[in-house]
Parts: structure tokens; C-alpha cells; sequence
């Protein structure tokens, strides 16, 4: 037998050389997929490069690089196959097909479509991308909630059409008439997903009245955390303690909510406890000095309340209230120090002394006045 007439064997309907070329297709399709997706990605980035706002070519092909070389593999695949009599076309696909053949091609339309999807899901990623470096020329506190917000809004309506599409093309579903035919069962599938509707409009109304952004600091519920970000069903926090808090968005707007970060300015009040050995001069002196200090800091408000409040058993106090003029935590935090050390500074110069904690006082009575009028 000579090699012609061995590539001209027939088996399963198909002879040699129509396998060897249909696995050679499969081999260059599966070597030269990433260089394809890659010249690809380089073509479609030219096309609209002049609008990337900064974005690398780089990024882009990061993004869908992986996606289009699905999509070319399984193009490839459907070349391959087209040599050989399979898979059929969906006109040939009869009920008295092989249940093999049927099967292979659904998933492979199932795939395409689905690899589709991936590269536009990877785009919308790419936009928000530029949209974002768009913003950071402009910031703009709704601009940096509202881009995650789309981009995941984006996504959930491409993964629906797909699904749709696939239930269309591939399952032969009358789309439309589905559609058209959830009246009362969507009314039922409404009322299941209650919560997730009343969630959904929630997160509508946040961007609407915007009663925080992303990145500022809130307290709801008893929760209190920086905004990351505001999805469709929920919000997520990060608390001081570094932990990932997600709150229903219908919490975020019925319960009384705190923006902290649209504060003024943050209190601070305490008590300075002096021992009973400061005397009244030395406290009006103490109270004087420190009601300068305070009022002289460059991150202080005017409003500064300095009283000799209280006289007790343990100690003299006196409350101290004051207000300093930042948002930032850190910043809080080390303005309430060096207030702290001046007012230790003041009362160590006036000669005070702060009182001990946990002093008990005791009275002790004449001891012999029980023994005055002798034995009885």
C-alpha cells in the first residue's frame, strides 16, 4: 500500500488525510492562540488608543489576552472539525442524530457563547478602567462610587443576554414568549426575592441622595467602618480592627445613619483629677493656663470649656472639652497628645498633683472620745 492510498483510507466516513488535517489545524489553532489573541488585542487597541486616557496597551492585553484566545481556540476547533463530517450545522441536526454529535455541538455553542460574553465582560473592565483614570483628573466623590456600581451592573446584563442566548440559540427556547409569560410567575419570583429587590433599590437611592461615597467613614447599625463598596444588594465596610463588614444596602438607608467623615471638627472631653493637696489658687492658675494652651493650638477651635467641675471624696476635678479641626484620625490622635503633654506640663509648673486612682478616703474620729467619761 502505498502512503497515497493510506492517506485516502476511509474510516468512520472520513479518510486519513482529513483527520491528519483536521489535527493539524487543532495543533496550530492551540500553538498560535495566544499569539493571535495577542495581534488581536494589538489591533483593536489602535483602533481606539486615541480615547484610553493614559491606559498601557499592556493593561489591555491583560485584560484580553486569555478571553480571545478561548474564542480563537474554539473558531479553530469549529475550522478543524469543518473538515471532517462533524459537527454538523444546525439544520442537519435531526432527532435521528447520533446523540454524541448532538451533544458535542451544544457545548461547543455553549462555549463560544459563553467565551463571547468573557471578551465583553473583559472590555467593560477596560472601560471602567479608563473612566477611572478619567476621574482622577476630576475627582468626584459620586464619579468613584458610582464607576464600580456600573461596571458590575454592565456585567450582570451581559452574563443575562448570554444565558438568554444560549437558552435561544442552543436550546431552541422561545426567548420572547418566556419572557413575556412571567406575569405571575414573576410575581411570585418577586415576592421570594423581596429582600434582593428592596436591597437593589436601596443601592439606587444611595447613589441618588448620596448620603456617603467611597472612602468615607460611617456608623450604622452599631457598625462603624470606611465605605470600600456600595453593590447591588449590599455595602462593604472596612472596620478599624481591619475586618470586612458587608451591610444590606436597606440598612445603610432606614437605620439612622453617621457620616463621620463630614465632621467639622471631632470632640474631645475628659477629666483632669487633682489631688486635694492643689490649692485653689494653684487650680484657677491650672484652669487659666490650660484654657490658653488650648485655645492657642493651630488645630483647635475657639469653643474650648474648662471648668472646676466637681469636688469628691478622691479628688478635685476638672472637665475639659475642646474641639480639633480635622477629619483625619491620625491627625486626631496626635493633636489630643500634644494637648495631653501641655496640660500635664501646666499642672506639674502650677505645683498641682494629680490624684492617685483607687484612693479611698477614710475619716478617723477621736479615738479617746469614747473613753472621756471613763468606765461607767
Amino acid at each position: 500500500m502505498t502512503f497515497n492510498e493510506f492517506l485516502h483510507q476511509r474510516f468512520l466516513g472520513n479518510d486519513v488525510l482529513a483527520y491528519l488535517t483536521c489535527a493539524l489545524i487543532l495543533l496550530l489553532g492551540y500553538g498560535f492562540k495566544t499569539l493571535l489573541s495577542r495581534l488581536l488585542s494589538h489591533l483593536l487597541f489602535k483602533f481606539i488608543g486615541e480615547k484610553t486616557e493614559g491606559v498601557s496597551e499592556a493593561q489591555f492585553e491583560a485584560l484580553l489576552v486569555k478571553p480571545l484566545g478561548v474564542l480563537v481556540f474554539l473558531i479553530t476547533i469549529f475550522l478543524a472539525f469543518q473538515v471532517l463530517d462533524y459537527p454538523v450545522r444546525n439544520s442537519e441536526l435531526a432527532g435521528d442524530e447520533p446523540w454524541p454529535k448532538l451533544l458535542a455541538f451544544r457545548i461547543y455553542q455553549i462555549g463560544v457563547i459563553s467565551a463571547t460574553a468573557w471578551v465583553a465582560a473583559r472590555l467593560v473592565d477596560f472601560a471602567t478602567l479608563v473612566f477611572r483614570r478619567r476621574a482622577e483628573t476630576q475627582p468626584s466623590r459620586l464619579t468613584s462610587q458610582l464607576l464600580p456600581f456600573a461596571k458590575d451592573l454592565l456585567k450582570a446584563f451581559i452574563y443575562i443576554a448570554a444565558f438568554l442566548v444560549i437558552l435561544g440559540k442552543v436550546f431552541g427556547v422561545n426567548v420572547t414568549a418566556l419572557i413575556g409569560g412571567l406575569g405571575i410567575g414573576g410575581l411570585a419570583v418577586a415576592f421570594a426575592a423581596k429582600e434582593t429587590l428592596e436591597n437593589l433599590i436601596a443601592s439606587f437611592t444611595i447613589f441618588l441622595d448620596q448620603p456617603f461615597a467611597v472612602g468615607d467613614l460611617v456608623e450604622v447599625g452599631g457598625v462603624s467602618g470606611t465605605v470600600e463598596k456600595v453593590g447591588f444588594r449590599s455595602t462593604r465596610l472596612r472596620t478599624a480592627e481591619k475586618s470586612f463588614v458587608t451591610v444590606p444596602n436597606r440598612s445603610m438607608i432606614d437605620k439612622p445613619l453617621d457620616n463621620l467623615s463630614l465632621r467639622t471638627a471631632r470632640r474631645v472631653s475628659f477629666t483632669l483629677a487633682l489631688s486635694h493637696t492643689t490649692t485653689s489658687e494653684q487650680l484657677r492658675r491650672i484652669v487659666a493656663e490650660a484654657q490658653q494652651l488650648i485655645q492657642e493650638h493651630p488645630l483647635t477651635t475657639p469653643e474650648v470649656q474648662i471648668k472646676f467641675s466637681a469636688l469628691t471624696p478622691a479628688a478635685k476635678e476638672i472637665t475639659v472639652q475642646y474641639f480639633v479641626e480635622t477629619t483625619n484620625y491620625d491627625e486626631y490622635l496626635n493633636v489630643k497628645e500634644d494637648v495631653n503633654y501641655r496640660l500635664v506640663e501646666t499642672v506639674e509648673h502650677q505645683g498641682g498633683t494629680f490624684a492617685s486612682v483607687g484612693t479611698t478616703v477614710v475619716q478617723i474620729t477621736n479615738p479617746l472620745r469614747g473613753l472621756e467619761s471613763g468606765p461607767g
